[in-house]
């Protein structure tokens, strides 16, 4: 795993939601942004399948592979407070888990716009995950250093 602290991970864009992933654990995520001018807190909201759901709050700075990432996980009182701040700057998406060779991929389908994503986390900068053969038939091209393609972003 990352250093504490950090998020290490490779974004791509796809062209559809390769179908072998539909079988795979998936979540529900909600993320909305309360504004700021230095910085930007994100609400997240993640239901899981047997009805039960997690709420956290995260400041993340940079851009690009690797970013500083500060999250705490809170209680539902405090999202449902905060989350009217967060009007016009939202994102939903079902969330697809998929293990392969070691790694966790993350396939992101955005339910309020036409958009997949998949994203893997890496232990350090130098690491390769190795692309898994389902991925790539939909593989249109790597994202991670375009910054258009950050949730925060998306969320504008």
């Amino acid at each position: 795993m990352p250093q504490e602290g950090y998020e290490i991970e490779r974004k791509f864009l796809l062209s559809g939601t390769p179908p072998s992933v539909l079988d795979s654990p998936k979540l529900v995520v909600k993320q909305g942004w309360i504004p700021g001018k230095k910085l930007k807190e994100r609400l997240r909201m993640t239901s899981y399948e047997d009805g039960s759901a997690r709420y956290f709050r995260t400041v993340k700075s940079g851009s690009g592979l690797v970013k500083i990432e500060i999250e705490e996980q809170t209680n539902a009182e405090l999202f449902d407070y905060l989350w009217p701040l967060t009007v016009g700057r939202r994102v939903t998406k079902l969330r697809y888990l998929v293990q392969e060779v070691g790694f966790l991929w993350e396939v992101d389908v955005f339910t309020d716009r036409e958009l997949v994503l998949a994203e893997v986390e890496l232990p350090t900068p130098e690491s390769l995950a190795p692309m898994p053969a389902w991925i790539l038939p939909y593989m249109v091209r790597e994202v991670t250093e375009d910054s258009s393609y950050s949730n925060s972003s998306l969320a504008f």
